[in-house]
């Protein structure tokens, strides 16, 4: 079992902002395993899939960024899974944007969604899978900037982006290993 996790704020208003990376790429997946979010649970939105064989649960919190970690504590717990079967995806202003980076583990970094995650399952022993937006020209505060839309012609790399993403996860989910994960879709 995998529970596949994506990280953004529920509002239409967020939609196209660098903080609903997760929410897109995780859209990206179900898409791509023809699947559609219609639950709701575990402060969630949620699809169910199948993975050569394997439950894969698609999860889009409704908690807003700061909080994620409730949601992803209760699908846990209601899924009987271990921390070792979650993935999360999220934006990440450390990186470059654009950039992708499938990490076995870590800390949560300037990402307060992340550090929610950590906090609830008492872990950073989990893979997540990092959608770098960092834009080197431009210079606000981290927070104005993650809550802005993808600029017009940042747009087609930031989907491409979320598209790498989310075939990171459904490699994942196939039970190929992180560290080949990485090999091919970390840059």
């Amino acid at each position: 079992m995998k529970i596949i996790v994506g990280l953004g704020n529920p509002e239409e208003k967020y939609l196209k902002t660098f903080h609903n990376m997760g929410y897109i790429a995780v859209g990206d997946v179900a898409a791509k395993l023809n699947v559609k979010f219609k639950k709701k649970e575990c402060e969630a939105f949620t699809a169910e899939a199948n993975v050569n064989g394997e439950k894969v649960i698609l999860a889009r919190p409704v908690t807003y960024m700061n909080n994620s970690g409730r949601a992803v504590k209760q699908l846990l717990a209601k899924y009987k899974a271990g921390i070792a079967d979650l993935v999360v995806l999220y934006d990440d202003y450390d990186i470059p944007k654009g950039s992708v980076r499938i990490r076995p583990s870590g800390s949560a970094g300037t990402h307060n969604g992340m550090r929610s995650v950590i906090a609830e399952t008492g872990s950073s022993d989990f893979v997540r899978i990092r959608i770098g937006i960092r834009d080197p020209e431009i210079n606000i505060p981290i927070i104005n900037y993650v809550l802005s839309e993808v600029r017009k012609e940042d747009y087609e790399l930031f989907i491409s982006a979320c598209g790498r993403a989310a075939d990171a996860a459904i490699a994942l989910a196939q039970d190929v290993t992180v560290e080949n994960v990485m090999t091919k879709y970390n840059g």
